[in-house]
């Protein structure tokens, strides 16, 4: 294994905020004495979890708007772990949110790091089980449509269209991985 030593940070400035973001510019000198400029999204402790839910012999998904590239985008419920919660308490809140179900189930399958060139961000990838109906208001503007598929054809997912958001790629793969091990016993 290689043995390399951090950048030392000389100064973090902020560049620019928004609603939602807040840009860092972040100047850096490296071990072999190279300086550089560097920009972030300023780092915050909250992660997020993504879902990958599970009723009988199929995955459940979602039709949500994704105003970047302006399309729906077909994917795993997903949200922020609020304040106070935890990587499950959130997951169970996003499918009663989302897919109007709970999970009497669930299982962490990995933390995946997003850009972290530029974010801090963590993604938690879990799997649900045992749903059961229930349903929690959500911050959607519009109601999500579900859409079922089938497990035994779910890396077919990688075909369609509006499948392709890099998360649930990961996720799918991760799933496909849990999903083979447990036919093998080993879960």
């Amino acid at each position: 294994m290689i043995d390399l030593k951090k950048p030392k940070i000389l100064n973090i400035n902020d560049v620019a905020h928004s609603r939602l973001f807040n840009i860092q510019s972040v100047d850096l000198e490296f071990s072999n004495g190279v300086k550089r400029v560097y920009e972030r999204m300023k780092p915050a402790n909250r992660e997020a979890v993504l879902i990958i839910p599970i009723i009988g012999d199929e995955l459940v998904l979602i039709h949500e708007y994704a105003v970047g590239i302006e399309q729906y985008e077909l994917g795993f419920p997903k949200g922020a772990i609020d304040a106070g919660e935890s990587i499950f308490e959130a997951a169970n809140r996003e499918l009663k949110e989302e897919i109007g179900f709970g999970a009497g189930k669930l299982e962490l399958l990995t933390k995946l790091t997003m850009a972290p060139s530029y974010f801090s961000s963590k993604m938690n990838i879990m799997i649900a089980h045992d749903l059961y109906p229930e349903c929690l208001k959500g911050d959607e503007p519009e109601p999500l449509v579900q859409k079922r598929w089938p497990i035994s054809d779910m890396m077919s997912l990688l075909e369609h269209p509006d499948f392709n958001e890099a998360r649930n790629v990961s996720a799918l793969f991760f799933a496909q991985r849990y999903l083979q091990a447990k036919n093998n016993g080993e879960y």
